[in-house]
């Protein structure tokens, strides 16, 4: 009773002394905001033949997991990053959603302020813009070194800086301190950069952007795979359980923001977006084509929702299952490669692994290719289980109370024998009724 007392009682000041502030002002709580946002990393580049319905078809998906914005990785060196940023302030205020450019320090360079200020100053107020604690929000992929303070007084606007950070230690340079807080890249189990490390994915490196952003804004990272096959990066990290596993440690830790890599990078395979077909190939679709991720989607939703209500674990209201794997085993040799087999392989298992996201306990069983049937018991909620790989088909049944509730067979047949190497995996589900 006390407390609805000097809350009415602030009400009633606030509104005679307006200088007096809001409710909570009075109560010592409003030092920040409590509102938690979960973004999605785009990748323009690949982008330079959408339309404006392309990109409202992007957002509609997205809304429909809880994600808030998408963050527009762009570079400086495509001449339709102009065109395709108007086209998704323009989607995005039309649909209700949000975006804010990321800029990739991989083009962007220090000399480039005057054009990055351009840019702040054309969208920092527009409708589709994502705003935090009253200012425009601002990142990057790497720009370690850049000060934003140019930035931030060039733009009529307020930002909101949060560059990517390869390090936490750098949050104490004198460039990080020109920025409202940082966001890490490094959403995969690592020594830093690109060095892959056994898993399973630790929290290592969130605890120290918490120490050394002290106080400030963090950005985490979130991302259910990380493979690719170029000639200039040819590896795989282990994500075996990543998918739930990172959104396990994000509804531990709390952090203040969350950015998802990647909505739509098909070079890393980490994305979870559909494809599109006004995506242009950089040479991914030998191992993106027909391996769709859509399904991390139906798993990543109630981790959405359960990390913006503050929840310790997410609420499941139907049963269903999500299931991943690669096309081959490990050790298979691919007979039309010159690349080789990528880094990081030997860390891997051979598994099929499954998420069951159930109302209530029950029976999980796997039969893979020609190897015995698995069965697990599996609690409610969401878990994710793993059976070793057998080439063939793969066959996933839930059963409770001696009745059959989910069954299905996998999207695609594990394989001996293979052309080139690829260590993207396939995604489905299987829910009642499907």
């Amino acid at each position: 009773m006390f407390w609805r007392l000097l809350f009415a009682l602030a009400i009633t000041l606030a509104s005679v002394f307006p200088a007096f502030g809001a409710p909570e002002d009075v109560l010592g709580l409003a030092s920040q905001s409590t509102d938690k946002y979960v973004f999605a990393h785009f990748m323009v580049g690949i982008v330079g033949n959408y339309q404006l319905e392309d990109w409202k078809i992007d957002m509609a998906a997205a809304q429909s997991t809880g994600i808030d914005a998408f963050a527009l990785n762009c570079a400086n060196i495509d001449t339709y990053t102009p065109t395709q940023l108007a086209l998704a302030y323009e989607a995005a205020a039309e649909v209700d959603f949000k975006v804010f450019i990321s800029f990739d320090f991989a083009y962007w360079n220090n000399g480039d302020t005057a054009n990055i200020t351009a840019y702040m100053q054309q969208y920092a107020t527009h409708p589709g813009q994502m705003q935090y604690k009253g200012a425009a929000i601002v990142s990057t992929f790497v720009g370690d070194s850049f000060n934003w303070n140019p930035v931030r007084q060039g733009t009529s606007h307020p930002i909101y800086a949060l560059p990517n950070l390869q390090d936490p230690a750098e949050a104490t340079t004198v460039a990080a301190k020109s920025a409202d807080g940082a966001f890490s890249w490094l959403a995969w189990p690592t020594d830093g950069g690109n060095s892959i490390i056994p898993g399973p994915m630790t929290t290592v490196w969130d605890d120290r952007f918490f120490r050394f952003l002290n106080g400030k804004t963090y950005m985490a990272s979130v991302s259910p795979w990380f493979s690719t096959h170029f000639n200039t990066k040819n590896w795989v990290f282990i994500c075996e359980n990543l998918p739930t596993l990172r959104w396990e440690q994000m509804l531990s830790l709390k952090p203040d923001l969350v950015e998802i890599i990647s909505w739509n990078d098909y070079g890393e395979s980490h994305y979870i977006g559909p494809s599109e077909p006004n995506h242009s190939d950089d040479g991914s679709s030998q191992w993106a084509a027909n391996m769709p991720h859509d399904a991390w989607r139906e798993l990543y939703k109630p981790y959405i929702a359960a990390y913006k209500s503050g929840a310790s674990a997410p609420t499941v209201e139907e049963d269903k299952l999500v299931y991943w794997y690669r096309p081959t085993p490990k050790g298979v040799v691919c007979t039309g490669d010159s690349l080789g087999a990528p880094s990081g392989i030997s860390m891997l298992s051979d598994s099929i692994f499954v998420a069951t996201m159930l109302t209530s306990p029950a029976t999980l069983t796997v039969q893979s290719g020609n190897n015995s049937p698995v069965s697990v018991s599996v609690p409610a909620g969401i878990t994710t289980s793993n059976v070793t790989m057998g080439v063939g088909g793969q066959w996933f049944t839930v059963t409770r109370g001696g009745q059959t509730i989910l069954s299905g067979q996998g999207g695609l047949v594990v394989k001996d024998n293979c052309t080139h190497y690829n260590f993207n995996v396939y995604v489905g589900s299987i829910s009642r009724g499907f």
